[in-house]
């Protein structure tokens, strides 16, 4: 009986010893997620993608830190759509936003100067009320979440702004045509517009008639007071530094490198002197966004600021001693412009793929949605690696919810990547991988594989096409082997009747598909 009793106190000391050493263990906090999103940036526009006339030291020592992926895709061709589809995880069969709409229903609203004295004008038509995004999944689990950068997806005094969508905080722009200025009249800090000390420049002013192209006072307009991108990495800094001590969340949505080009200029001057003289990019005429006296410099410039940026950025997380708890992913939304005196060819943009208009920005081909892409946690990722698994924007949904070990509310079109970053076995794949886009002609592509169909022409006055294209063979895809194999378009022709969703605002809809021109 003694020795019973002996057993049991020893017991009880040894669970009250656990209990002890359990409380006084200290708790590990859930990582700090990090996305940053580059606007138009191209496949091939940093160095780690194979970029060699633009310098990103930066981004490309953050990349070697992880695990890149050459197989990401962007859920669109063009801004807005790509951005719904990575915060909501639905593909574009199945997504509210499938283009770019400008809401213009509402009045003028290309009109800048109408714009700066009706905040009514601005922004996009707004998503559904109750629409639930990773920052309201994430702000369940504790996390302050916050956008900096380009909203441009819903307009204000509506319930489509970050605010009501799951932000804790934002700042940047609200609306994706005041982008189109690095030098706005105003941005917005989360409800309210704060006015800069800029004049009332509208994007798109033509090059003055009768002023020199080759005298830099001629381009005087385009530089102004508050340089937008410094403003917003200043707030993007302060939100890092004020929840250091808890779990964050932080959408970085850069407007950089989408026109126009305006760049600080000590960055310019340092590409003017490695490019030397380039023939300027004269706005007007049709041409687009605002002139610029060496519009390969700047371009250059603009990247090579953002990388700058970027470097700062993971310094203070290093020193703040929460970067080995980040997890820091880094794409873009779509491939690289042609338009406003960007210039895909001079920079090899889309590299290995086709980056010229047609076939980049706009566009379901490889050089228009497949984006530079990697993702870097140290002790949790190992540095230096390489990963060819498809994968998109909609997956991010249920990779970060896989990460913090919260249930989704509603089905997503992704699949969690979480067991590839951490080199685990069980990973998952798409059987297929969907792209419906209703501007630039009206386009459908659909992934199987390594095989990928391509369908243009579905909504203008042209032939509609039927393309497939065996992207291990023929990554830029210049080779039509469609005649080829019928069967491939079979497959293709199930999963696009599957999984396509009548758009719900005319402007996303394409009549042709309904009518089953999909079908064979």
């Amino acid at each position: 009986m003694k020795n019973l009793f002996l057993v049991f106190l020893f017991t009880i000391l040894l669970f009250s010893c656990q209990e002890e050493k359990k409380a006084m263990e200290p708790e590990v906090q859930k990582p700090n997620i990090i996305y940053i999103l580059a606007d138009d940036l191209g496949y091939a526009e940093i160095g780690a993608f194979g970029q060699e006339k633009i310098e990103t030291p930066n981004i490309d020592a953050l990349a070697k830190e992880g695990m890149i992926f050459t197989q990401h895709y962007s859920s669109a061709p063009v801004c807005a759509p790509a951005r719904y589809m990575f915060l909501t995880g639905k593909h574009s069969g199945k997504a509210f936003i499938r283009g770019n709409d400008e809401w213009n229903d509402r009045g003028d609203v290309w009109n800048y100067k109408a714009m700066a004295k009706d905040s009514t004008l601005e922004g996009q038509r707004p998503v559904p009320k109750g629409t639930k995004t990773i920052a309201n999944y994430l702000k369940d689990e504790g996390y302050k979440t916050a956008l900096v950068g380009k909203w441009g997806l819903g307009a204000p005094h509506t319930h489509s702004i970050p605010n009501e969508m799951g932000f804790d905080f934002f700042y940047g722009f609200n609306c994706q045509r005041q982008a189109h200025t690095y030098y706005p009249l105003h941005l917005y800090k989360n409800r309210n517009r704060v006015h800069l000390a800029n004049d009332t420049i509208a994007p798109s002013s033509p090059f003055p008639k009768g002023a020199d192209p080759k005298d830099p006072k001629s381009y005087k307009d385009y530089t102004l007071t508050d340089y937008a991108p410094d403003l917003m990495f200043k707030e993007l800094t302060g939100f890092v530094a004020e929840n250091k001590d808890i779990p964050f969340f932080l959408y970085w949505a850069t407007p950089i490198p989408h026109v126009a080009l305006q760049a600080p200029q000590r960055w310019v001057d340092y590409y003017i002197e490695k490019f030397g003289p380039e023939e300027p990019y004269l706005s007007g005429e049709g041409n687009g966004y605002f002139s610029h006296q060496n519009p390969h410099a700047a371009y250059a410039a603009m990247v090579s600021y953002f990388d700058e940026n970027v470097g700062k950025l993971v310094k203070q997380l290093k020193d703040e001693g929460i970067y080995d708890n980040t997890l820091i992913v880094f794409t873009s939304d779509n491939g690289p412009s042609y338009a406003g005196g960007a210039d895909p060819e001079f920079f090899d943009s889309a590299k290995p793929f086709d980056g010229k208009y047609g076939k980049g920005k706009g566009f379901v081909y490889e050089g228009g949605i497949r984006v530079p892409t990697f993702f870097t946690w140290p002790g949790k990722i190992k540095r230096g690696t390489t990963s060819d698994l498809p994968s998109a924007h909609y997956d991010m949904l249920a990779t970060f919810a896989d990460i913090v070990d919260t249930p989704l509310a509603e089905q997503t079109d992704g699949i969690s990547i979480l067991p590839t970053l951490l080199g685990e076995e069980n990973q998952s794949q798409h059987e297929f991988m969907f792209w419906e886009f209703p501007e630039y002609g009206g386009q459908v592509a659909i992934r199987i594989g390594e095989w990928k169909v391509i369908r243009q022409h579905l909504k203008d006055d042209k032939e509609p096409t039927i393309e497939l294209y065996n992207l291990n063979d023929d990554p830029s895809e210049q080779v039509n082997i469609a005649a080829q194999h019928p069967e491939i378009l079979e497959e293709a022709a199930v999963i696009f009747k599957n999984e396509h969703t009548k758009a719900e605002t005319e402007r996303f809809q394409i009549p042709l598909i309904e009518q089953g021109l999909l079908e064979r």
